[in-house]
């Protein structure tokens, strides 16, 4: 069978494919255009975010056994569409949830501590002692929405801080594959909205969570709550939440993606940048990363050989 790589993944994925028998063609930078002419040619296809796996798409692959994600947002997939065709949808979350876990612990003690800021005065030659006190995470409740891999891995790193943590599903207790485990509660949204000084977005991007963080969601909150978000820039409505800033209901606000992001070209475009974006990019209550919560190192190998070993087993 013949698997093709369409975009620049680990080379163990490649090797591991290969060793299993598998036919393995390597061709990155792949428009839409370029992959819809050639997807026929494939048993399996192994692919990014940058080209939408639609319905015109799927149909060039319908003799397709599996396609697979190196990550974890299955949002540019069609994948009840895939299902239909037979064709099965694999990803591997597995792969960058240790990444995750630890950079979005990275934000929350960025935004508590001002590190960002003081760090831009510092160079500046300000020396600022009592403008940066900062906050412990000890004793505050953080809720994390969304408990998958990526929010048990970020739960399961707030362990040594002795702060509470508190983890809502949408889909439920046992919704995903990640083990449960004593150091997060289960919680409504209700008991988030209630308790919460921190929230932690690690949901995927579906019709349902597409700005589930709006106006409503921040005006639920019984105090102030510093926001992180991890997960996809759709997840949270820019102005709702530029508003809530100005407003005093968000505190401060650690976003690792935004709503405006081009996933395609690893870009944003200046063109697009509105005055409630330009809000959070001058405001000093916020810390900014270009979507690297999982990109590190160590995941870009596990990545691959996570979503390697799971189309061997589909395919052999």
């Amino acid at each position: 069978m013949k698997v093709l790589i369409t975009d620049k993944v680990h080379p163990v994925m490649a090797e591991m494919l290969q060793q299993a028998g598998l036919a393995v063609e390597v061709r990155t930078g792949l428009d839409y255009d370029g992959l819809m002419a050639v997807a026929e040619q494939y048993d399996a296809l192994v692919v990014r975010s940058k080209v939408a796996m639609d319905r015109p798409m799927l149909d060039r692959c319908r003799h397709m056994r599996c396609i697979g994600r190196v990550g974890a947002g299955m949002e540019t997939i069609d994948t009840d569409y895939a299902a239909q065709l037979g064709i099965l949808c694999l990803n591997s979350p597995e792969g960058n949830r240790d990444a995750v876990g630890e950079h979005a612990l990275a934000l929350l003690l960025a935004l508590f501590d001002k590190i960002t800021v003081a760090d831009r005065q510092v160079r500046q030659g300000s020396w600022l002692r009592e403008e940066n006190r900062g906050l412990e995470i000890k004793g505050k409740t953080i809720g994390i929405i969304g408990f998958g891999n990526m929010g048990g891995a970020f739960a399961q790193r707030l362990q040594g801080f002795e702060c509470r943590v508190l983890a809502y599903d949408l889909k439920g207790r046992d919704a995903s594959g990640y083990e449960r485990a004593p150091w997060a509660e289960e919680a409504s949204l209700e008991q988030l909205q209630r308790q919460c000084d921190v929230v932690s977005l690690h949901v995927p991007l579906t019709s349902d969570t597409r700005h589930l963080a709006n106006a409503q969601f921040f005006d639920s909150f019984a105090r102030p709550i510093y926001l992180i978000n991890t997960s996809r820039g759709a997840v949270v409505d820019t102005p709702a939440l530029a508003a809530a800033m100005r407003q005093g209901r968000v505190a401060g606000a650690a976003l690792d993606v935004l709503e405006y992001e081009d996933m395609a070209n690893d870009a944003m475009s200046p063109e697009i940048i509105s005055e409630d974006l330009r809000y959070l990019f001058d405001s000093e209550r916020t810390v900014l990363t270009p979507h690297v919560a999982g990109w590190t190192v160590e995941s870009k190998y596990k990545l691959a050989a996570v979503l390697a070993q799971k189309m061997i087993d589909a395919l052999c």
